[in-house]
């Protein structure tokens, strides 16, 4: 049996029962992503839009299959950077794979901002909405990186309340919208898109599914974790599924295509708004508010963490190991400054396929490691090829849609724009470590070299 199994369920550190670890999984996916893309889902799906979630949520249940088996083998802060160099080495594809995680976050911070300050400039007059998206974006993001850095604690204990909140007021969304008089002719087959366009529409969309990867951040603090987890993994993104499909549904029963696309970036909003009045409108803002600023809150905690474990592989330099009052500011900061850039100078749909084709391509590599490690795992090894190979191919199509379409070609050339950078930086660092190590001698080389491979090992 595995000795770090045995630790986490017996050990004074165990505390988080079968809900605790589901809600990890449930506050990570149903944060700010619904409320920035539904509507630019519709734009794009049209009356499949449910089904876009569907298909999305199907690529990520595959991929949580992968996760749950090394998150129970290998238990501990590292996640999906632990398991990639477990089964890959610290070398350079899996170093870059590393920072285009990071680079992944970053992009989710971009889509929560953006999100904030869509649905924060609703409380503004029209001609003044543009201005105050922006503001209330950029303002968010450095509210909350002062926060992060110097009262974390406070926010942690209120993510759970914040969490309820908005699951609570979006339940309520979707029984009232559900029981209103809706459009339901809309959802018809006959307003769908190519399967093709469906795809690359759900594949868009994927980022808000990511969330379930947190679960095995928090893994060696689950006490009965043969239990939790599968119910966590499998359970929350299948729970999920439903909650995206329903709001879907939602949306399009009540607001026309027309109406979606003038107000694609409040969508969901402005639907409450039509069967719940101005109360809905307010009520809906609000948990997009909440949403989105915990969201923020909590990956620029994981980014930090994450960014001291990269540095731990000796994938990034030193100074992101570095601590401040127990955080780790050097990622946290390096997130915030680069979300700005994007959340700003970015169109949501470029930020969505960014962040989407990022993440598909980090699950593509964790579903090989799985498939790598199988014996290790007790993984039917199959499974994670299938999923594997669904990641794969998402990807591709929503490529090849991506470039196919000339309003969207150059949202292409920023994810690889983004690989090229998670290369060049793992490569730079390589060299120049390397050229450290030579004028140290061969001891010091051999040394940091074992140092690396023992922290691998861990």
């Amino acid at each position: 049996m595995n000795t770090d199994r045995m630790a986490i369920s017996s050990g004074p550190e165990a505390r988080l029962g079968t809900w605790s670890t589901l809600s990890i999984g449930l506050g990570g996916m149903v944060g700010g992503g619904i409320f920035a893309v539904t509507g630019l889902t519709v734009q794009i799906t049209r009356g499949g839009a449910p089904i876009a979630f569907l298909i999305a949520g199907i690529v990520a249940l595959l991929t949580s299959y992968s996760y749950l088996k090394l998150t129970l083998s290998f238990p501990g802060e590292g996640g999906t950077v632990d398991f990639l160099n477990r089964a890959f080495g610290t070398g350079i594809i899996t170093g870059a794979a590393n920072i285009m995680l990071l680079f992944s976050y970053v992009v989710l911070v971009s889509v929560y901002a953006y999100a904030f300050g869509s649905y924060g400039s609703g409380f503004f007059a029209v001609a003044e909405q543009g201005f105050w998206t922006h503001v209330l974006a950029s303002g968010v993001v450095v509210a909350l990186v002062f926060v992060n850095l110097f009262g974390g604690s406070l926010v942690v204990r209120a993510e759970n309340l914040f969490n309820a909140l908005k699951l609570v007021l979006l339940a309520g969304f979707i029984v009232i919208g559900l029981i209103t008089p809706m459009e339901w002719h809309r959802l018809s087959p006959e307003s769908y898109v190519s399967p093709m366009g469906m795809i690359a529409g759900a594949m868009l969309i994927f980022l808000n599914y990511e969330g379930f990867e947190l679960i095995a951040n928090a893994s060696k603090d689950v006490a009965r974790p043969e239990r939790s987890l599968p119910i966590a993994y499998v359970g929350g993104v299948l729970l999920v599924i439903v909650i995206y499909m329903l709001i879907a549904m939602v949306v399009v029963g009540h607001l026309s295509f027309a109406e979606v696309a003038a107000n694609s970036d409040n969508a969901l909003s402005v639907t409450a708004q039509q069967f719940m009045g101005r109360t809905g409108f307010l009520a809906i803002a609000v948990a997009a508010l909440l949403a989105t600023s915990s969201a923020i809150n909590a990956t620029f905690y994981s980014t930090g963490r994450l960014a001291f474990i990269i540095a731990q592989s000796d994938e990034l330099p030193e100074r992101f190991a570095r601590s401040f009052r127990g955080q780790h500011p050097a990622g946290t900061v390096v997130t915030a400054v680069l979300a700005l850039v994007v959340a700003n100078f970015v169109p949501l749909d470029a930020i969505a396929t960014m962040g989407s084709a990022g993440f598909l391509l980090i699950f593509m590599a964790v579903n090989l490691a799985n498939v790598r490690m199988a014996r290790q795992t007790g993984s039917r090894a199959w499974l994670s090829v299938i999923a594997a190979l669904a990641t794969g191919f998402a990807l591709a199509i929503l490529c090849i849609e991506v470039d196919e379409n000339p309003a969207t070609r150059n949202h292409l050339w920023i994810l690889v724009g983004m690989i090229v950078t998670s290369l060049a930086i793992e490569t730079a660092r390589r060299a120049s470590r390397g050229a450290h190590m030579h004028l140290l001698g061969p001891e010091a080389g051999c040394a940091a070299e074992s140092s690396a491979n023992a922290r691998a090992e861990r």
